[in-house]
């Protein structure tokens, strides 16, 4: 269990972000055509999974933005925007913002990656949706970095994440 705030009001997660170092948990998540998606799919890459509540804020907007921008651009990497959008709410998104190198994946019909990764949130206004983190992972399936964001309302630390990658 980790503690959050969510505009400074205490929340706790359920279960703990895996720890660098770690072989990163394997997940099944929904692409935006409705496909299966797989982590295991992009074996070979850095996976930057950026984690967040929901597209429809401005912060879980901005960090989807930005690393569509930063992130994509580097050789050998793959950005995956994780929430609990429905994959339709997503793509339009996605077609709205000229977002083009985010993967964007749902957690909406099977919540085991928030139970693996240690990001529902246990309570609050947002309670059962996902916590905003980032985890790297590296091409052999290790996890290189992560990020529990102390403050839903608060941008990921993008330069620490991005310089991860190697």
């Amino acid at each position: 269990m980790a503690n959050i705030t969510f505009k400074n009001q205490p929340i706790s997660t359920i279960g703990d972000l895996p720890k660098v170092g770690e072989k990163a948990p394997d997940f099944t998540l929904v692409g935006k055509d409705l496909s299966e998606v797989k982590l295991s799919d992009f074996k070979g890459k850095y996976a930057v999974l950026n984690i967040f509540p929901s597209l429809d804020t401005s912060v879980c907007a901005a960090s989807v933005r930005r690393f569509n921008k930063e992130a994509a651009s580097l050789n050998n990497s793959v950005v995956l925007a994780i929430s609990a959008d429905l994959p339709f709410a997503s793509g339009r998104f996605c077609t709205a913002e000229g977002i083009e190198n985010v993967v964007t994946l749902s957690t909406y019909r099977d919540h085991q990656f928030a139970s693996d990764y240690g990001l529902l949130m246990a309570g609050g206004p947002l309670k059962g949706l996902l916590a905003r983190a980032v985890v790297i992972v590296n091409p052999e399936g290790k996890i290189v970095y992560t990020e529990l964001v102390p403050e839903i309302a608060q941008e990921p630390d993008y330069i620490s994440a991005i310089n991860s990658i190697v």
